[in-house]
């Protein structure tokens, strides 16, 4: 699948499909287009990258949801990194937060902590969502056409 089919497919195909099974040409493509579009997003001010992030992360996710089914894992574990984030998120400083203030270091242990794990969780999926698509017909649909 090339970089335009794979945006099509996810953008208006399977905008909100979380069942069958994405190739990883289907995946990659797509999430370099996010990528990319989230780079210019950003450039353009936070709040148009807050509204690209909203608007796609449901396509995102259920494209990382379905390439986990295509390497024989249940779609859901795509959950877990997207909720460990937002729960770090959540529990992010201000920005202007003095580190030294009175329970400041305390805060930034737990950042640290709360960033290896997201760092291992990243090394994982990484891992998993590059394996070889299984080639034949598994528990969530028949191979995807690449």
């Amino acid at each position: 699948m090339d970089f335009q089919t794979s945006v099509k497919t996810c953008l208006t195909q399977k905008y909100a499909t979380f069942a069958g099974r994405a190739s990883r040409s289907e995946f990659w493509w797509f999430i370099l287009a996010y990528f990319v579009g989230a780079l210019i997003a950003l450039l353009l001010g936070r709040i148009v990258y807050l509204l690209y992030v909203l608007a796609l992360i449901v396509p995102t996710t259920s494209a990382g949801w379905r390439r986990l089914q295509d390497t024989g894992r249940p779609g859901w574990y795509i959950l877990v990194p997207v909720g460990f984030s937002l729960f770090t998120m959540l529990l992010s400083p201000a920005p202007m937060a003095d580190p030294m203030a009175p329970g400041g270091m305390g805060g930034m242990g737990l950042m640290a902590i709360l960033g290896i794990v997201q760092l291992i969780l990243a090394i994982l999926y990484i891992y998993w969502l590059t394996r070889p698509s299984e080639p034949e017909t598994n528990t969530y649909g028949p191979p995807p056409q690449a």
